[in-house]
């Protein structure tokens, strides 16, 4: 592929997955997963309060009786807690969501021949001792942070590097297949 040719969102995939880095993504996302307490705490407190569980003659089923039940009852929350997690990882623009637009944007320039970077920051934010106004108005009460980019949607001016929010993900059009297709790992061979 040439500078002359368009560089797609495909092509870039297609060169992270045949590299292996989606594969090394995906499990630096599974570690940080299975580090994080609070999921694992959720987790358990769920399976502690689940119905399967706290029904009389529960104990008199047998553990595949008793798994079963509790995926069917756990499954779709638990994962749902998961996803958030996830999605929470991907867009932290200070630890692997960072670490992830960084690979992208130096595989599309790779492929396409620019140099990158290809959006550099502003004097102001490559500065790391100067506080912007934006940051300078994080934490100084619940809510205005929203406030404030509620005034940047209605004005107009807002800035290219707003993180979208979950449900706006999800109100994008294919999103969920996007997901399915390429977040879920394969499956598992089991060792039994």
């Amino acid at each position: 592929m040439g500078s002359s040719s368009v560089i797609t969102p495909e092509d870039v995939l297609e060169s992270l997955m045949n590299d292996g880095t989606i594969d090394s993504i995906r499990l630096k996302i599974i570690n940080q997963l299975k580090a994080n307490e609070e999921l694992k705490n959720t987790t358990i407190k769920m399976a502690e309060q689940s119905k399967v569980l706290n029904t009389p003659g529960a104990e008199k089923q047998t553990k595949r009786e008793l798994f079963d039940a509790l995926r069917q009852e756990l499954e779709a929350p638990v994962l749902e807690k998961a996803s958030k997690s996830v999605w929470e990882l991907i867009l932290d623009n200070n630890g692997l969501g960072k670490e992830i637009s960084e690979t992208v944007e130096r595989v599309f320039c790779r492929l396409s021949g620019r140099e990158p970077p290809l959006f550099p920051l502003p004097t102001d934010e490559a500065q790391p001792g100067k506080e912007t106004e934006n940051e300078k108005g994080k934490g100084k009460g619940k809510g205005k942070g929203k406030e404030k980019e509620h005034e940047n949607e209605k004005d107009g001016s807002n800035s290219r590097s707003r993180k979208r929010s979950l449900s706006e993900m999800h109100d994008e059009v294919g999103i969920d297949e996007v997901v399915k297709k390429y977040a879920d790992p394969p499956p598992a061979k089991e060792n039994c």
